[in-house]
């Protein structure tokens, strides 16, 4: 009888061991894999972004800005999990999730079937601890891309919408430079995935749907209103979508509002530009800076209604210098259509 309470002793010490175990290694986060090719993502043709039948591809309404890098997004939830409606914030996915971000430009604009060149693929893996950011850069035979710590650049050309050639060095940041832009109340976090941004249709392999109705059929969202109640940005480069305000205040909630917000890093400065903001001091209009240094470019405010030539922010937007420019990591260049749209929001203020 002894023996027999000594051999179950042992089972239920073995199995709460393993059970441990288990627990100890699911909370652990997975080594990363070599090659983006290893994890699944698409099916195919690893190039050509085709995504595997439990991958979501997905899109943003008004992107950030990326020395006009063109963007492929992709979703990929764990198992029966889903995300809970937020109007105001980006969606808090579950643990589990992993989002696919990769840049590339097509070889000419105007045509795609001439082909694109992909620059690096970008995820964020959402693991037990908080996201965490990998970078793999695509080899220049296009067949797979490589795990990358310290970032990289690469020369680029392509021809743009009108015809125009361009070239540039493509910067591929390092992963601290990540943290810098995805970084809210000292976390990492995601970006661009807000209702707000993915409330707009998409072309699937299937149909043309809503994302959000998309995203609630699949079982991967969560009470969603009717879409009359949703919130829903613009695309800021089509005056059908929005008024001027609309748009502007569009870009610069993508592009700058990851820092300027309550929870970003350049909350010290008290300029907010993210979408919810309706205070006209916060937004910078006819706000002396807290410490813009040169930064400021002889300018005394933020933003001066009527005159975007005297607002720092459009000075900051403007340069390429280091320790001028708005954002100060993403680009080398000037977004030069983003830029003339701020410009005539500033224009059109009332003095």
């Amino acid at each position: 009888m002894r023996s027999k309470s000594y051999l179950l002793l042992l089972a239920v010490t073995a199995w709460l061991f393993a059970f441990r175990e288990a627990f100890i290694l699911s909370d652990m986060p997975l080594a990363p894999k070599e090659m983006l090719s290893e994890y699944g993502f698409f099916a195919g043709n690893l190039s050509e972004q085709l995504p595997a039948a439990e991958v979501l591809p997905y899109k943003l309404n008004t992107p950030l800005f990326s020395d006009y890098a063109q963007k492929l997004r992709f979703v990929k939830f764990p198992p029966g999990q889903s995300v809970a409606y937020n109007p105001d914030e980006v969606l808090d996915l579950p643990v589990g999730t992993v989002l696919i971000k990769t840049f590339y430009y097509p070889k000419d604009a105007r045509d795609a079937t001439k082909g694109r060149r992909l620059m690096e693929t970008r995820l964020l893996l959402h693991e037990a601890k908080g996201w965490k950011a990998l970078e793999y850069i695509w080899n220049d035979e296009q067949t797979d891309a490589y795990l990358e710590v310290a970032g990289d650049s690469k020369e680029v050309t392509w021809v743009d919408e009108q015809g125009k050639r361009r070239a540039l060095t493509y910067s591929i940041p390092n992963l601290n430079q990540c943290k810098g832009c995805h970084n809210q109340n000292e976390q990492l976090w995601p970006i661009g995935p807000s209702v707000r941004q993915l409330n707009g249709t998409l072309a699937y392999a299937d149909t043309t749907e809503n994302q959000l109705l998309r995203w609630q059929r699949l079982g991967l969202l969560t009470s969603l209103p009717t879409l009359d109640k949703v919130p829903k940005v613009p695309q800021w480069d089509d005056a059908k979508a929005g008024t001027v305000d609309e748009r502007a205040r569009a870009w610069l909630d993508i592009n700058c509002a990851h820092c300027h917000s309550p929870a970003g890093p350049a909350r010290s400065s008290g300029m907010f530009l993210h979408w919810q903001e309706t205070d006209a001091t916060r937004l910078g209009v006819m706000k002396a800076p807290v410490a813009a240094g040169r930064g400021s470019g002889g300018r005394q405010y933020g933003i001066v209604p009527g005159q975007p030539d005297q607002s720092i922010l459009v000075h900051r937007l403007e340069s390429t210098d280091p320790g001028v420019m708005m954002p100060e990591l993403g680009r080398r260049t000037v977004h030069a259509e983003g830029v003339q749209l701020v410009r005539e929001w500033i224009a059109g203020l009332p003095r």
